[in-house]
């Protein structure tokens, strides 16, 4: 057994890449406001590094109050103006304004169906591509990459894993989506 083609490179134990690897990226959530930390996370990331991001993840923790998707949805111009102007986060107006409209779109979809996580749990099995199309229309700054990696980090999509990687069993344990609902062509 080994790691991943990338994670083989790293050394430090406690690099964020590894830590992420082994314990979250490809991991099911079960929980609606981890789902949407994700989400948010993996559109900050859009033009960035993700190192970058899991650099900050406490900071946009704190920011975005733990990712509470009512008090996210209920976020003033001042909020704006407060996550505009945190340097520990991406201060970006069209992402922070896309995390606003995601978190109000999520209460809609708990509201109809019980969960953000049974809502994608209806959709799923999709191909990539039916995804993205369902994000797209869904959501706010939703393209195919962050799409691809919101569903592969969070056990929705195969991919996070080399089938040679330690991880690779541990995740399987772990029954993430796709490896019970395979996909029907």
């Amino acid at each position: 057994m080994s790691y991943c083609s990338y994670v083989k490179t790293i050394a430090d134990e406690q690099n964020v890449h590894k830590i992420y690897h082994d314990n979250h990226y490809g991991f099911p959530i079960h929980e609606d406001d981890e789902l949407f930390c994700r989400l948010i996370l993996e559109i900050n990331q859009a033009g960035l590094s993700w190192t970058t991001i899991l650099n900050k993840q406490v900071s946009f923790r704190k920011a975005y109050h733990n990712f509470n998707i009512k008090k996210v949805a209920a976020y003033q111009q001042k909020d704006i103006d407060r996550l505009l102007n945190d340097a520990g986060i991406i201060r970006n107006r069209l992402k922070v304004n896309a995390a606003i409209e995601n978190a109000k779109t999520i209460l809609k979809l708990q509201k109809e169906f019980g969960s953000f996580k049974n809502w994608i749990d209806q959709h799923h099995p999709k191909a990539k591509e039916d995804w993205t199309k369902l994000f797209k229309a869904t959501f706010k700054f939703t393209g195919g990459e962050i799409v691809n990696e919101f569903l592969m980090s969070t056990g929705y999509l195969p991919g996070a894993h080399d089938e040679d990687c330690i991880v690779y069993k541990k995740l399987a344990k772990a029954k993430p989506a796709w490896k019970s609902k395979p996909l029907k062509r």
